[in-house]
């Protein structure tokens, strides 16, 4: 799908403590300093009002139009101390048992029953359940709402179907659609009324009868259906609103090879979220609102806008007509046909039929009044839309559009199907792409990009062109049966994403991002509460949740392993064509890929199934343990997982090309070997003596390596000599699996220090950020445990070890893309810690900045720096803030955003929930954002865990529940706790919800994360307290 996951990296990864997203709770602590005169509420009227409560003594970010705290209420509060200060936080658990809206008990005015009373009343319970028992267990009875008619000793027992909303039983009782029918061809006719927010449609469904059966079963949510004919006859549709389905039943069977037409007319709202068929809105040039609509319905939205059979295996063909005024244009995924002018002043764009087959997810249509940059590519039109005031920014994107495309063309060997391609940058849109078939929908600031941007600035937006473009083929052409193997879509265009663009655009350097990532599928992979890359999908909460890293990272570096384990360059990309060809149009599962694959390479005797159902079956991923003893070599694997309370364990064995270099050859390609492990443990021998190996050459494998003890000390001895003796990325690779090793309990904390002494004289990105990250994750885990003296020891350290690299920094312009990210993040973390001369250089840049009212550019590297210290500077917040509301510039208008959100006064946290919430100067997709930025403070966190509180239904109304969104706001605001109170509020909250998200995976997430935190500090704290 949308590129969510993936730009959420994209725009994190530039600097290390934007790597981090932190968070802490509420502690229960004493020393409660009273702010009965200084306690803010969350404003219920005015965003730029700040109320005061004087009985109350705790800060509480709440929602527009939330009742005060009473009395009861106030009692029931816990603490934190902030700052020398303690805020107070309101408990769900307390908040429940004390609202004044909680039915009481009555008086126990009643007398107590007498004996014979029980005794009657245990003999009649007693005889209706032998009744119901007799009943249940009567031989050849089928149990249905209606009871039990007649014998039935052939057929299986009948499901209990739910009720319609019109009361008659609904027809079907499952989440996924009968097989029965196959639709074949959709002709859609919309009419959006702009001003009035809804619209009117009218959709003609031709279908094909598989099997016989008496019903139709499909998709439709918030659908006024005014009018349905099937054979030119009126049918009812009957709905069942929380599957969102709709039906149509029949007194006479519908036969088996039948050709039908089902018409239905309908009207609706445009939806207030971000999916559906919703309204946006933009201010133009001259601060006028300008209204459009637009489409995000991946996963389960086309629904909203028309009646449909929305699941990926039912392909069709489209027809779409959208009316529109003549101020406007109509985008689709087809070229117009044609345009006619209607009786009542508008015009209706009829768009050609699709040529291809697609999945309903993958429909799109735009109304706006967007301005195209256009280009001819390879026979295929090529058009970049913006809003007008920003059509200069669009000529990147066509540029690397154009280089991605026939590079795409290529390497596929199968031409893009369509004679259109269409990238629109639209104003709200949640996601940071979408894969539309020949419409991709992007957010502003994952498309648009200036002529005097920087590099990284120029990667972001590339990287996310090659993701969605390499859906045209992953996933448009070839398409996932169903959302359990959504990988086949994600992972691959992940994959070919960071492929591709070595290939297109080497300058970007798009190696160290794809390691990065490939860290954090690891992290994420090492729960208990993790996922196999294909897995069962059983709920629409499921099917949202799926859109993650195991599906994106992990998909995509399972991907990278299997292709570094092939033989030659050009088999991997052989077996990826012959798999598009042999499914072009059609929809697949896992199995069919391996198969293709495994086809391709049956003359080299290789069974890629049989290796790779290892890896895509169960989750998580190996331990690799190493002893090396002379020239043998013991390799042995276990699964790597972090949490093992509760848990199954099972004789988990993957299929691991372990690649390993030694220090007689360890740099180059050449020096590289492979021994596949296959079994629990096995040795080999090689052909000298060596002193140290290193396992997963450059991090091409999706495991983890244990050196042990003695193996451990060589390594660091070896780089403590040398640091140029590995590449930098399995320099990196060693500093992430040790700390893993520690969050693991397998090596001591002691051993990471030891391995990182060598830290201070590397100068390459990757294990640099690598180290920060690490080191920045314990920093901000001691701050939000308010182990102060601890966590101010940890910064020294933090800063002493890499003072020397960062003083070599420049705040000049800097061109080249790795140079870039390293300054960064270096000068990020310098001034996230207050470092002087850091924080100095950024103010003295953003005076000069604000002197030139705008002129004078800041290096694209260095903004995010820049704005953090202004929007932490009272003195300088108003000025951040008045530049973001006029800003135009989308890339430095979110960084701005990040600034903004780094404030520590209360008043300027609640003015900024509030403005996001209402979605009034920033716009409600950004809150995640904000979030995630306000959780790198504790004071932060603080207003961001109440502000989730206190508004957690007006958030899942706006970001569907399990939606990449509400993971990211859930991890942020957890991630970094580590006491038993914390933990305690985090389950209270989340197990109250119940339907309202406690079943979420990422819920299941935090509570294991918070819990290992726990486990790790407990274990640490005495030594880092000796080793500080």
């Amino acid at each position: 799908m949308d590129c969510g996951a993936e730009t959420a990296e994209l725009h994190k990864r530039a600097s290390l403590p934007r790597n981090m997203i932190e968070n802490s709770m509420f502690e229960e602590e004493p020393d409660v300093v009273d702010l009965a005169k200084d306690s803010t509420t969350f404003p219920a009227l005015d965003p730029d009002e700040v109320t005061y409560e004087p009985r109350s003594s705790r800060l509480l970010v709440r929602g527009l139009g939330e009742n005060d705290m009473d009395d009861d209420e106030e009692d029931c509060e816990s603490s934190a101390r902030l700052l020398g200060m303690s805020f107070m936080n309101r408990s769900s658990a307390h908040r429940s048992n004390s609202s004044p809206y909680t039915r009481q008990a009555p008086p126990r005015s009643c007398s107590r029953p007498s004996s014979r009373t029980i005794v009657v009343c245990v003999l009649f319970l007693v005889i209706v359940a032998s009744v119901t028992m007799v009943f249940y267990f009567l031989p050849g009875c089928t149990f249905t709402k209606a009871g039990c008619h007649k014998p039935n000793k052939t057929n299986p027992i009948e499901p209990v179907y739910p009720i319609s909303t019109n009361g008659e039983l609904f027809p079907w009782a499952q989440l996924r659609l009968p097989q029965s029918i196959k639709p074949l061809s959709y002709d859609l006719t919309l009419n959006p009324d702009l001003d009035k927010m809804t619209f009117t449609g009218r959709t003609v469904i031709s279908m094909s009868i598989l099997h016989s059966t008496n019903r139709i079963v499909f998709h439709g949510a918030n659908l006024n259906i005014t009018k349905a004919t099937f054979k030119a006859s009126d049918v009812t549709i009957l709905e069942y609103k929380p599957r969102q389905q709709l039906a149509v039943n029949f007194s006479e069977e519908l036969k088996a090879g039948q050709y039908c037409v089902l018409t239905m007319e309908y009207s609706a709202n445009f939806s207030n979220a971000y999916d559906g068929f919703y309204k946006s809105f933009y201010i133009d040039k001259d601060r006028n609102k300008r209204v459009l609509a637009a489409t995000q319905f991946e996963p389960l939205s086309a629904r909203k806008a028309f009646p449909c059979f929305d699941e990926p295996a039912f392909k069709a063909t489209f027809l779409i007509k959208i009316s529109r005024k003549k101020t406007y244009m109509t985008l689709s995924n087809m070229p117009k046909a044609k345009s006619t002018n209607l009786s009542n002043g508008l015009v209706q764009d009829e768009f050609e039929k699709t040529s291809v087959n697609m999945s309903t997810y993958l429909v799109a249509f735009i109304v706006a009044d967007f301005t195209p940059n256009t280009k001819n590519v390879s026979e295929t039109q090529v058009s970049v839309y913006s809003v007008p005031e920003k059509n200069g920014h669009t000529e990147y994107a066509l540029t690397i559009t154009s280089k991605l495309l026939e590079f795409y063309n290529n390497f596929f060997d199968i031409n893009y199907p369509l004679k259109k391609l269409d990238l629109v940058a639209i104003p709200d849109f949640l996601a940071g792409a979408m894969e539309n078939l020949g419409l991709i929908t992007f957010r502003e600031t994952t498309l648009l990009v200036g002529k005097e941007s920087s590099l990284l600035e120029k990667q972001v937006v590339a990287s996310v062109i090659a993701h969605e473009l390499a859906h045209q083929w992953f996933g448009n052409l070839v398409t996932m049966t169903w959302w359990n193997d959504l990988w086949l879509n994600e992972g691959f265009a992940t994959y070919m994403e960071y492929m591709s663009l070595q290939e297109v655009s080497p300058d970007l350097e798009t190696g160290n991002l794809f390691l990065s990532v490939r860290f954090r599928a690891l992290d994420k992979d090492a729960l208990n509460s993790s996922h196999a890359v294909s897995t069962d999908v059983n709920t629409t909460e499921q099917v949202e949740e799926m859109f993650d890293s195991v599906s994106y990272e992990k998909g995509a570096s399972i991907l990278l392993m299997l292709n570094a384990s092939f033989p030659g360059d050009q088999q991997f990309r052989k077996g990826i064509i012959e798999y598009l060809k042999q499914f072009s149009g059609l929809n697949t599962d896992t199995d069919d890929l391996w198969n293709s694959l495994t086809q391709v390479l049956s003359t080299h005797h290789m069974n890629v199934s049989q290796m790779m159902t290892s890896w895509t079956s169960q989750k998580g991923f190996p331990l690799v343990t190493v002893n090396l003893m002379g020239n043998q070599v013991t390799l042995a694997q276990e699964h790597f997982l972090l949490t093992s309370d509760n848990t199954t364990h099972t004789s988990s064995l993957w299929h691991i090309p372990v690649t390993y270099v030694n220090d007689s050859c360890s740099l180059a390609p050449e020096c590289r070997q492979v021994f596949t492990l296959k079994n629990k443990s096995d040795t080999f021998k090689l052909s000298e003596n060596v002193t140290w190996l290193k396992l997963n050459y450059k991090n091409t494998g999706f495991y983890i390596v244990d050196y042990g003890k003695d193996g451990w000390s060589a390594l660091a001895q070896a780089l403590f000599s040398n640091v140029g003796v590995l590449t930098h990325e399995d320099r990196a690779s060693l500093i992430h699996n040790i700390f893993a090793l520690s969050r693991l309990g397998r090596v001591s904390f002691l051993q990471v220090i030891n391995l990182l002494k060598y830290v201070s004289a590397d100068t390459e990105t990757s294990p640099v950020t690598e180290a920060l990250l690490q080191l920045n994750n314990i920093y901000r885990q001691l701050e939000k445990r308010q182990e102060s003296n601890l966590a101010s020891r940890m910064k020294n350290f933090i800063m002493s070890t890499f003072r020397n690299l960062t003083a070599k920094q420049t705040w000049e312009e800097e061109e080249n893309v790795s140079k870039q990210e390293l300054r960064s993040a270096l000068l990020e973390m310098a001034c996230n810690l207050n470092d002087e001369n850091c924080t100095q250089q950024a103010t003295s840049l953003f005076k000069k900045y604000m002197e030139s009212n705008g002129t004078l550019r800041i290096p694209g590297d260095l903004q995010q720096t820049v704005f953090t210290v202004a929007g932490r500077s009272d003195e300088t917040w108003d000025a951040l803030f008045n530049i973001y509301v006029h800003a135009t510039y989308d890339s430095e208008k979110r960084k701005m955003l990040k600034g903004l959100a780094s404030t520590q006064n209360p008043q300027r946290l609640v003015q900024i929930l509030s403005f996001g919430l209402r979605g009034s100067l920033i716009q409600t997709q950004e809150l995640p954002l904000v979030i995630s930025t306000m959780c790198q403070s504790f004071a932060g966190c603080l207003f961001a865990w109440d502000f989730i509180q206190e508004n957690w239904d007006r958030l899942i109304e706006k970001f569907p529940i399990g939606s990449f969104a509400i993971q990211a706001i859930i991890k942020s605001v957890t991630s970094q706790s580590s006491t038993q109170a914390q933990l305690n509020k985090v389950q209270a909250f989340f197990s109250g919800l119940k339907e309202r998200g406690s079943q979420m995976r990422s819920v299941q997430e935090a509570l294991e994360t918070i819990k290992l935190n726990q486990r790790w500090m407990d274990r640490n704290l005495p030594t880092l307290q000796k080793w500080l």
